[in-house]
Protein backbone atom coordinates (compact mmCIF):
# COMPACT_ATOMS: atom_id res chain seq x y z
CA UNK A 1 0.00 0.00 0.00
CA UNK A 2 1.40 3.61 -1.32
CA UNK A 3 1.80 6.48 1.35
CA UNK A 4 -0.16 8.39 -0.58
CA UNK A 5 -3.31 6.08 -0.59
CA UNK A 6 -3.17 5.22 3.13
CA UNK A 7 -3.28 9.07 3.45
CA UNK A 8 -6.29 9.12 1.72
CA UNK A 9 -7.58 5.85 3.58
CA UNK A 10 -6.95 7.89 6.69
CA UNK A 11 -8.60 11.09 6.05
CA UNK A 12 -11.26 9.29 4.48
CA UNK A 13 -11.97 7.43 8.06
CA UNK A 14 -11.69 10.31 9.59
CA UNK A 15 -13.76 12.09 7.80
CA UNK A 16 -16.68 9.61 8.21
CA UNK A 17 -16.54 9.68 12.20
CA UNK A 18 -14.34 6.70 12.77
CA UNK A 19 -11.97 8.22 14.49
CA UNK A 20 -12.28 9.68 17.67
CA UNK A 21 -10.56 11.33 20.04
CA UNK A 22 -11.27 11.84 23.82
CA UNK A 23 -11.40 9.23 26.81
CA UNK A 24 -12.68 6.43 25.89
CA UNK A 25 -13.21 2.91 27.41
CA UNK A 26 -12.70 0.07 25.70
CA UNK A 27 -13.40 -3.88 25.98
CA UNK A 28 -10.14 -5.07 27.97
CA UNK A 29 -11.48 -1.94 30.95
CA UNK A 30 -8.52 0.61 29.80
CA UNK A 31 -9.07 3.77 28.94
CA UNK A 32 -7.87 5.42 25.85
CA UNK A 33 -7.49 8.31 24.30
CA UNK A 34 -8.19 7.86 20.79
CA UNK A 35 -11.62 5.35 19.80
CA UNK A 36 -11.77 3.60 16.05
CA UNK A 37 -15.75 2.27 15.33
CA UNK A 38 -15.61 1.01 12.12
CA UNK A 39 -19.12 -0.25 11.64
CA UNK A 40 -19.49 3.20 9.93
CA UNK A 41 -18.15 1.81 6.93
CA UNK A 42 -21.08 -0.45 6.17
CA UNK A 43 -22.77 3.11 5.20
CA UNK A 44 -20.41 4.05 2.66
CA UNK A 45 -19.67 1.62 0.12
CA UNK A 46 -17.11 2.79 -2.10
CA UNK A 47 -14.94 3.18 1.16
CA UNK A 48 -16.25 -0.26 2.06
CA UNK A 49 -15.01 -1.57 -1.42
CA UNK A 50 -11.44 0.44 -0.94
CA UNK A 51 -10.77 -0.98 2.21
CA UNK A 52 -11.77 -4.52 0.86
CA UNK A 53 -9.50 -4.76 -2.22
CA UNK A 54 -6.63 -2.70 -0.86
CA UNK A 55 -6.78 -5.64 2.45
CA UNK A 56 -6.06 -8.37 0.08
CA UNK A 57 -3.60 -6.35 -2.16
CA UNK A 58 -1.15 -5.46 0.62
CA UNK A 59 -0.73 -9.38 1.91
CA UNK A 60 2.42 -10.78 0.17
CA UNK A 61 1.91 -12.85 -2.38
CA UNK A 62 3.51 -15.76 -0.76
CA UNK A 63 0.53 -15.95 1.29
CA UNK A 64 -2.10 -18.94 0.66
CA UNK A 65 -5.55 -19.15 1.81
CA UNK A 66 -8.37 -21.31 -0.01
CA UNK A 67 -11.17 -19.94 1.90
CA UNK A 68 -11.59 -16.48 3.90
CA UNK A 69 -13.64 -15.68 7.01
CA UNK A 70 -14.28 -12.57 8.31
CA UNK A 71 -14.69 -11.48 12.80
CA UNK A 72 -17.54 -11.45 13.49
CA UNK A 73 -19.30 -8.63 13.60
CA UNK A 74 -18.05 -5.32 11.96
CA UNK A 75 -15.29 -7.73 9.52
CA UNK A 76 -18.03 -9.75 7.96
CA UNK A 77 -19.09 -6.71 5.04
CA UNK A 78 -15.08 -6.36 4.51
CA UNK A 79 -14.74 -10.88 4.21
CA UNK A 80 -18.19 -10.74 2.05
CA UNK A 81 -16.55 -7.65 -0.62
CA UNK A 82 -13.34 -10.01 -0.82
CA UNK A 83 -15.18 -12.76 -1.35
CA UNK A 84 -17.70 -11.80 -4.15
CA UNK A 85 -14.86 -9.39 -5.73
CA UNK A 86 -11.73 -11.97 -5.96
CA UNK A 87 -14.17 -14.88 -6.34
CA UNK A 88 -13.14 -16.62 -3.08
CA UNK A 89 -15.05 -18.80 -1.08
CA UNK A 90 -16.49 -17.51 2.69
CA UNK A 91 -17.05 -19.02 5.66
CA UNK A 92 -18.98 -17.56 8.57
CA UNK A 93 -18.40 -18.21 12.21
CA UNK A 94 -21.33 -17.99 14.43
CA UNK A 95 -20.93 -16.04 17.26
CA UNK A 96 -23.58 -17.23 19.15
CA UNK A 97 -24.05 -21.37 18.33
CA UNK A 98 -27.64 -22.15 17.88
CA UNK A 99 -28.92 -25.06 20.43
CA UNK A 100 -31.31 -26.61 17.14
CA UNK A 101 -31.06 -27.05 13.68
CA UNK A 102 -26.98 -28.05 12.82
CA UNK A 103 -25.58 -26.08 15.75
CA UNK A 104 -23.21 -25.45 13.75
CA UNK A 105 -19.95 -22.69 14.98
CA UNK A 106 -18.95 -22.64 11.28
CA UNK A 107 -21.47 -22.19 8.38
CA UNK A 108 -20.37 -22.48 4.73
CA UNK A 109 -18.44 -25.17 2.52
CA UNK A 110 -14.96 -26.28 3.22
CA UNK A 111 -12.52 -28.90 3.14
CA UNK A 112 -10.46 -30.77 6.21
CA UNK A 113 -6.88 -29.12 5.68
CA UNK A 114 -8.05 -26.16 3.84
CA UNK A 115 -6.21 -23.30 4.82
CA UNK A 116 -8.70 -19.86 6.30
CA UNK A 117 -7.17 -16.26 5.96
CA UNK A 118 -8.73 -14.55 8.82
CA UNK A 119 -10.11 -11.39 8.10
CA UNK A 120 -10.24 -8.63 10.47
CA UNK A 121 -11.24 -4.83 10.83
CA UNK A 122 -9.39 -3.70 14.01
CA UNK A 123 -6.79 -5.99 16.18
CA UNK A 124 -5.54 -4.83 20.03
CA UNK A 125 -4.69 -7.56 21.62
CA UNK A 126 -5.78 -9.87 18.97
CA UNK A 127 -8.44 -12.03 20.98
CA UNK A 128 -11.13 -11.57 18.50
CA UNK A 129 -8.53 -13.39 16.28
CA UNK A 130 -8.05 -16.08 18.12
CA UNK A 131 -11.65 -16.76 19.21
CA UNK A 132 -12.56 -17.25 15.65
CA UNK A 133 -9.71 -19.03 14.46
CA UNK A 134 -10.26 -21.55 17.79
CA UNK A 135 -13.50 -23.26 16.22
CA UNK A 136 -12.45 -22.90 12.32
CA UNK A 137 -9.30 -24.86 13.52
CA UNK A 138 -11.56 -27.28 15.08
CA UNK A 139 -13.26 -28.37 12.32
CA UNK A 140 -9.71 -29.01 10.37
CA UNK A 141 -8.97 -25.88 9.26
CA UNK A 142 -5.72 -24.33 9.40
CA UNK A 143 -5.19 -20.50 9.87
CA UNK A 144 -1.91 -18.70 9.74
CA UNK A 145 -2.47 -15.76 8.45
CA UNK A 146 -4.55 -13.05 9.66
CA UNK A 147 -5.26 -9.35 7.90
CA UNK A 148 -6.62 -6.17 9.71
CA UNK A 149 -7.21 -2.91 8.47
CA UNK A 150 -5.88 -0.89 12.17
CA UNK A 151 -3.43 -2.37 13.59
CA UNK A 152 -3.59 -0.64 17.03
CA UNK A 153 0.02 -2.04 18.26
CA UNK A 154 -0.81 -3.23 21.63
CA UNK A 155 0.30 -6.66 21.86
CA UNK A 156 -2.01 -7.77 19.20
CA UNK A 157 0.98 -9.33 16.50
CA UNK A 158 2.77 -10.60 18.92
CA UNK A 159 0.06 -12.52 20.90
CA UNK A 160 -1.00 -14.08 17.36
CA UNK A 161 2.07 -14.86 16.31
CA UNK A 162 2.60 -16.74 19.90
CA UNK A 163 -0.30 -18.80 18.60
CA UNK A 164 0.63 -19.55 14.94
CA UNK A 165 -0.84 -16.74 12.85
CA UNK A 166 0.83 -13.86 10.97
CA UNK A 167 -0.66 -10.65 11.76
CA UNK A 168 -0.83 -8.28 8.19
CA UNK A 169 -1.80 -4.88 8.63
CA UNK A 170 -2.71 -2.19 6.64
CA UNK A 171 -2.35 0.64 8.92
CA UNK A 172 -1.05 0.97 12.04
CA UNK A 173 -2.38 3.34 15.12
CA UNK A 174 1.03 5.90 14.97
CA UNK A 175 1.01 6.03 11.38
CA UNK A 176 -2.70 7.27 11.78
CA UNK A 177 -2.19 9.57 13.96
CA UNK A 178 0.97 10.65 12.54
CA UNK A 179 -0.98 11.57 9.84
CA UNK A 180 -3.83 13.05 11.06
CA UNK A 181 -1.02 15.35 13.00
CA UNK A 182 0.40 16.09 9.60
CA UNK A 183 -2.89 17.17 7.84
CA UNK A 184 -3.74 19.13 10.52
CA UNK A 185 -6.71 17.08 11.66
CA UNK A 186 -5.92 16.75 15.76
CA UNK A 187 -3.37 18.84 17.46
CA UNK A 188 0.03 17.91 18.61
CA UNK A 189 -1.12 17.54 22.58
CA UNK A 190 -3.56 14.88 20.20
CA UNK A 191 -0.75 12.56 19.39
CA UNK A 192 1.32 13.23 21.98
CA UNK A 193 -1.74 11.65 24.65
CA UNK A 194 -1.17 8.45 22.20
CA UNK A 195 2.31 8.00 22.04
CA UNK A 196 2.11 8.22 25.73
CA UNK A 197 -0.96 6.03 26.11
CA UNK A 198 0.84 3.16 23.81
CA UNK A 199 4.09 3.00 25.50
CA UNK A 200 1.51 2.17 29.33
CA UNK A 201 -0.27 -0.31 27.25
CA UNK A 202 2.10 -1.85 25.07
CA UNK A 203 1.04 -5.28 25.41
CA UNK A 204 -2.45 -6.06 26.54
CA UNK A 205 -3.39 -9.47 27.50
CA UNK A 206 -5.27 -11.77 25.65
CA UNK A 207 -8.79 -13.20 26.85
CA UNK A 208 -8.38 -17.11 27.48
CA UNK A 209 -10.34 -18.48 23.95
CA UNK A 210 -12.79 -21.22 25.30
CA UNK A 211 -14.20 -23.90 22.73
CA UNK A 212 -17.78 -22.90 22.06
CA UNK A 213 -20.33 -25.15 23.94
CA UNK A 214 -23.59 -26.03 22.61
CA UNK A 215 -26.41 -27.73 24.63
CA UNK A 216 -26.60 -31.46 23.43
CA UNK A 217 -30.48 -32.00 21.25
CA UNK A 218 -32.46 -34.52 22.51
CA UNK A 219 -33.99 -37.35 20.55
CA UNK A 220 -36.86 -35.90 20.39
CA UNK A 221 -35.09 -33.00 18.11
CA UNK A 222 -32.83 -35.36 16.47
CA UNK A 223 -35.38 -36.93 14.70
CA UNK A 224 -37.43 -34.50 14.01
CA UNK A 225 -34.01 -33.52 11.56
CA UNK A 226 -33.88 -37.21 10.35
CA UNK A 227 -34.03 -37.86 6.36
CA UNK A 228 -34.16 -41.52 6.80
CA UNK A 229 -37.22 -42.95 7.83
CA UNK A 230 -35.52 -45.93 10.09
CA UNK A 231 -33.44 -43.41 12.10
CA UNK A 232 -36.23 -41.51 12.85
CA UNK A 233 -38.03 -44.50 13.98
CA UNK A 234 -35.35 -45.31 16.01
CA UNK A 235 -34.88 -41.99 17.69
CA UNK A 236 -38.33 -42.68 18.31
CA UNK A 237 -38.37 -46.02 19.74
CA UNK A 238 -36.05 -44.85 21.66
CA UNK A 239 -37.41 -42.24 23.48
CA UNK A 240 -41.04 -44.42 23.95
CA UNK A 241 -39.16 -47.42 25.34
CA UNK A 242 -36.81 -44.57 27.17
CA UNK A 243 -33.58 -47.53 26.43
CA UNK A 244 -30.36 -46.65 24.19
CA UNK A 245 -28.88 -50.62 24.57
CA UNK A 246 -28.67 -52.26 22.00
CA UNK A 247 -27.89 -56.19 22.70
CA UNK A 248 -25.22 -58.04 19.85
CA UNK A 249 -26.34 -61.43 20.30
CA UNK A 250 -23.14 -63.39 19.10
CA UNK A 251 -24.33 -66.56 20.26
CA UNK A 252 -23.42 -69.85 18.70
CA UNK A 253 -26.89 -71.02 17.41
CA UNK A 254 -30.12 -69.42 15.73
CA UNK A 255 -32.21 -70.93 18.37
CA UNK A 256 -30.45 -69.45 21.14
CA UNK A 257 -30.18 -65.92 19.72
CA UNK A 258 -33.83 -66.17 19.30
CA UNK A 259 -34.55 -67.17 22.67
CA UNK A 260 -31.93 -64.29 23.91
CA UNK A 261 -33.94 -61.75 21.50
CA UNK A 262 -37.51 -62.88 23.39
CA UNK A 263 -35.67 -62.29 26.55
CA UNK A 264 -34.16 -58.74 26.37
CA UNK A 265 -36.65 -57.46 24.22
CA UNK A 266 -37.89 -55.33 26.47
CA UNK A 267 -34.65 -53.94 27.21
CA UNK A 268 -33.35 -53.05 24.14
CA UNK A 269 -33.95 -50.42 20.87
CA UNK A 270 -31.94 -52.80 18.83
CA UNK A 271 -30.49 -55.99 18.34
CA UNK A 272 -27.73 -56.68 16.75
CA UNK A 273 -26.92 -60.10 14.76
CA UNK A 274 -24.31 -62.01 13.24
CA UNK A 275 -26.24 -64.38 10.47
CA UNK A 276 -23.53 -65.83 8.98
CA UNK A 277 -21.78 -67.68 12.06
CA UNK A 278 -25.50 -69.72 12.86
CA UNK A 279 -24.77 -73.41 11.32
CA UNK A 280 -28.12 -73.69 12.41
CA UNK A 281 -29.55 -71.21 10.18
CA UNK A 282 -33.18 -71.70 7.73
CA UNK A 283 -34.71 -70.05 5.50
CA UNK A 284 -38.03 -68.73 8.35
CA UNK A 285 -35.01 -67.14 11.00
CA UNK A 286 -36.23 -63.91 9.78
CA UNK A 287 -39.12 -63.87 9.96
CA UNK A 288 -38.76 -65.45 13.47
CA UNK A 289 -36.47 -62.92 14.84
CA UNK A 290 -39.08 -60.19 12.67
CA UNK A 291 -42.00 -61.41 14.97
CA UNK A 292 -40.07 -60.94 18.50
CA UNK A 293 -39.14 -57.69 17.05
CA UNK A 294 -42.53 -56.42 16.53
CA UNK A 295 -43.62 -58.08 19.71
CA UNK A 296 -40.94 -56.18 21.99
CA UNK A 297 -41.08 -53.06 19.87
CA UNK A 298 -37.07 -53.41 18.69
CA UNK A 299 -35.11 -52.71 15.48
CA UNK A 300 -32.66 -55.75 13.95
CA UNK A 301 -29.52 -54.76 12.92
CA UNK A 302 -27.59 -57.18 10.64
CA UNK A 303 -24.07 -56.73 11.34
CA UNK A 304 -22.70 -57.56 7.98
CA UNK A 305 -19.96 -55.04 7.70
CA UNK A 306 -20.44 -54.96 3.54
CA UNK A 307 -17.41 -54.16 1.79
CA UNK A 308 -17.36 -54.77 -1.83
CA UNK A 309 -17.94 -52.86 -4.94
CA UNK A 310 -21.42 -51.67 -5.32
CA UNK A 311 -22.86 -54.10 -7.79
CA UNK A 312 -21.78 -57.08 -5.31
CA UNK A 313 -23.11 -55.72 -2.44
CA UNK A 314 -26.45 -55.32 -3.95
CA UNK A 315 -26.34 -58.85 -4.14
CA UNK A 316 -25.19 -59.67 -1.27
CA UNK A 317 -28.13 -57.43 0.94
CA UNK A 318 -30.98 -59.01 -1.55
CA UNK A 319 -30.45 -62.55 -2.49
CA UNK A 320 -27.94 -65.19 -1.22
CA UNK A 321 -28.50 -67.51 1.81
CA UNK A 322 -29.86 -64.86 4.32
CA UNK A 323 -31.48 -62.49 1.97
CA UNK A 324 -30.82 -59.62 4.50
CA UNK A 325 -33.30 -57.30 3.21
CA UNK A 326 -36.23 -59.04 4.07
CA UNK A 327 -35.90 -58.90 7.69
CA UNK A 328 -33.34 -56.73 8.52
CA UNK A 329 -34.30 -52.98 9.10
CA UNK A 330 -30.23 -51.85 9.60
CA UNK A 331 -27.25 -53.00 7.92
CA UNK A 332 -23.70 -51.50 8.00
CA UNK A 333 -20.71 -51.10 5.57
CA UNK A 334 -16.85 -50.11 5.48
CA UNK A 335 -16.52 -47.60 2.63
CA UNK A 336 -13.01 -49.14 1.89
CA UNK A 337 -14.51 -49.18 -1.26
CA UNK A 338 -15.47 -45.48 -1.98
CA UNK A 339 -18.86 -44.24 -1.95
CA UNK A 340 -20.25 -46.47 -4.53
CA UNK A 341 -21.04 -49.15 -2.20
CA UNK A 342 -23.49 -46.82 -0.48
CA UNK A 343 -25.10 -46.39 -3.83
CA UNK A 344 -25.43 -49.84 -4.35
CA UNK A 345 -27.03 -50.96 -0.84
CA UNK A 346 -29.23 -47.63 -1.11
CA UNK A 347 -30.50 -49.37 -4.53
CA UNK A 348 -32.43 -51.70 -2.67
CA UNK A 349 -33.02 -50.61 0.84
CA UNK A 350 -34.03 -47.08 0.51
CA UNK A 351 -36.97 -47.90 -1.60
CA UNK A 352 -38.20 -50.82 1.14
CA UNK A 353 -37.37 -47.65 4.10
CA UNK A 354 -34.47 -49.03 5.52
CA UNK A 355 -31.16 -47.39 7.19
CA UNK A 356 -27.36 -47.86 6.69
CA UNK A 357 -25.06 -47.33 9.49
CA UNK A 358 -21.61 -46.62 8.13
CA UNK A 359 -18.46 -47.94 10.22
CA UNK A 360 -16.66 -44.85 11.17
CA UNK A 361 -14.65 -46.35 13.71
CA UNK A 362 -14.18 -49.85 15.34
CA UNK A 363 -13.70 -50.45 18.84
CA UNK A 364 -10.68 -53.33 18.11
CA UNK A 365 -6.97 -52.02 19.40
CA UNK A 366 -4.79 -51.20 16.26
CA UNK A 367 -7.82 -51.09 13.86
CA UNK A 368 -7.04 -48.40 11.28
CA UNK A 369 -10.55 -46.71 10.51
CA UNK A 370 -8.95 -43.55 12.44
CA UNK A 371 -8.17 -39.97 10.49
CA UNK A 372 -9.23 -39.09 7.17
CA UNK A 373 -11.09 -42.40 7.27
CA UNK A 374 -13.65 -41.51 9.46
CA UNK A 375 -13.83 -37.88 7.99
CA UNK A 376 -14.39 -39.49 4.75
CA UNK A 377 -17.05 -41.98 6.23
CA UNK A 378 -18.59 -38.40 7.36
CA UNK A 379 -18.91 -36.62 4.51
CA UNK A 380 -20.37 -39.71 2.38
CA UNK A 381 -23.22 -39.78 4.93
CA UNK A 382 -23.94 -36.35 4.82
CA UNK A 383 -24.47 -36.95 1.00
CA UNK A 384 -27.00 -40.08 1.29
CA UNK A 385 -28.68 -38.57 4.52
CA UNK A 386 -31.56 -39.90 2.61
CA UNK A 387 -30.18 -43.46 3.33
CA UNK A 388 -27.30 -43.35 5.79
CA UNK A 389 -28.75 -42.60 9.34
CA UNK A 390 -25.56 -42.83 11.55
CA UNK A 391 -22.58 -44.30 12.31
CA UNK A 392 -20.48 -46.95 14.39
CA UNK A 393 -18.16 -45.12 16.11
CA UNK A 394 -15.67 -45.24 19.38
CA UNK A 395 -15.42 -41.48 19.96
CA UNK A 396 -17.07 -39.11 18.12
CA UNK A 397 -16.68 -36.11 20.31
CA UNK A 398 -12.74 -36.03 19.53
CA UNK A 399 -13.60 -36.59 15.85
CA UNK A 400 -11.30 -33.86 14.13
CA UNK A 401 -13.83 -33.58 10.75
CA UNK A 402 -16.20 -31.05 11.81
CA UNK A 403 -19.28 -30.45 13.66
CA UNK A 404 -21.63 -33.59 12.55
CA UNK A 405 -25.23 -33.55 11.19
CA UNK A 406 -27.10 -34.47 14.35
CA UNK A 407 -29.80 -36.46 12.64
CA UNK A 408 -26.95 -38.97 12.95
CA UNK A 409 -27.30 -41.37 15.62
CA UNK A 410 -23.87 -42.68 17.18
CA UNK A 411 -23.73 -46.41 18.24
CA UNK A 412 -20.74 -47.38 20.13
CA UNK A 413 -19.48 -51.34 20.55
CA UNK A 414 -17.13 -52.75 23.25
CA UNK A 415 -19.68 -51.62 26.39
CA UNK A 416 -19.31 -53.43 29.62
CA UNK A 417 -19.80 -52.00 33.36
CA UNK A 418 -16.28 -51.92 33.91
CA UNK A 419 -13.32 -50.78 31.13
CA UNK A 420 -10.50 -52.86 30.08
CA UNK A 421 -10.04 -55.55 27.41
CA UNK A 422 -10.35 -59.36 26.31
CA UNK A 423 -7.30 -60.44 25.24
CA UNK A 424 -8.07 -59.92 21.37
CA UNK A 425 -7.92 -56.46 20.76
CA UNK A 426 -11.10 -55.69 21.92
CA UNK A 427 -11.41 -52.71 23.79
CA UNK A 428 -14.50 -52.17 26.64
CA UNK A 429 -15.72 -49.02 27.99
CA UNK A 430 -18.57 -47.74 30.51
CA UNK A 431 -21.98 -46.77 29.21
CA UNK A 432 -21.22 -43.69 31.21
CA UNK A 433 -18.18 -42.89 29.14
CA UNK A 434 -19.49 -43.80 25.98
CA UNK A 435 -22.92 -41.14 26.34
CA UNK A 436 -21.22 -38.52 27.93
CA UNK A 437 -17.62 -38.51 27.84
CA UNK A 438 -17.48 -39.82 24.18
CA UNK A 439 -20.20 -38.08 22.51
CA UNK A 440 -22.27 -41.46 21.55
CA UNK A 441 -25.90 -42.51 21.88
CA UNK A 442 -26.35 -46.20 21.67
CA UNK A 443 -24.52 -48.33 23.72
CA UNK A 444 -24.09 -52.08 22.24
CA UNK A 445 -23.31 -54.53 24.61
CA UNK A 446 -22.51 -58.28 24.15
CA UNK A 447 -21.03 -60.82 26.21
CA UNK A 448 -21.95 -58.27 29.64
CA UNK A 449 -25.30 -59.81 29.12
CA UNK A 450 -24.89 -62.32 26.97
CA UNK A 451 -22.70 -64.51 29.51
CA UNK A 452 -24.75 -63.02 32.76
CA UNK A 453 -26.60 -65.62 34.61
CA UNK A 454 -29.75 -63.41 34.55
CA UNK A 455 -29.33 -61.82 30.92
CA UNK A 456 -32.87 -59.69 31.16
CA UNK A 457 -32.11 -58.64 34.31
CA UNK A 458 -28.32 -57.73 33.40
CA UNK A 459 -29.78 -56.18 30.58
CA UNK A 460 -32.31 -53.85 32.55
CA UNK A 461 -29.12 -52.88 34.21
CA UNK A 462 -27.13 -52.02 31.21
CA UNK A 463 -30.25 -50.08 30.11
CA UNK A 464 -30.90 -47.85 33.33
CA UNK A 465 -27.00 -46.97 32.96
CA UNK A 466 -27.35 -45.96 29.42
CA UNK A 467 -30.52 -44.00 29.35
CA UNK A 468 -29.15 -41.86 32.50
CA UNK A 469 -26.44 -41.25 30.99
CA UNK A 470 -28.01 -39.69 27.88
CA UNK A 471 -30.38 -37.75 30.41
CA UNK A 472 -27.05 -36.30 32.02
CA UNK A 473 -25.37 -35.47 28.80
CA UNK A 474 -28.73 -33.81 27.85
CA UNK A 475 -28.65 -31.63 30.76
CA UNK A 476 -25.03 -30.30 30.68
Amino acid sequence: MSSSSMESLILQLHEIGAVKFGNFKLKSGIYSPVYIDLRLIVSYPSLLTLISQTLISSLPPSTHYDVVCGVPYTALPIATVVSVTNSIPMLMRRKEIKDYGTSKAIEGIFEKDQTCLVIEDLVTSGGSVLETAAPLRGVGLKVSDAVVLIDREQGGRENLEENGIKLHSMIRLTDMVRVLKEKGKIEEEAEVNLLKFLEENRRVSVPSVEKPKVKPLGFKERSEMSKNLMGKKLFEVMMEKKTNLCLAADVGTAAELLDIADKVGPEICMLKTHVDILPDFTSDFGSKLRAIADKHNFLIFEDRKFADIGNTVTMQYEGGVFKILEWADIINAHIISGPGIVDGLKLKGLPRGKGLLLLAEMSSAGNLATGDYTAAAVKIAETHSDFVMGFISVNPASWKCGNVNPSMIHATPGVQMVKGGDGLGQQYNTPHSVITERGSDIIIVGRGIIKAENPAKTAREYRDEGWKAYLEKCSQ
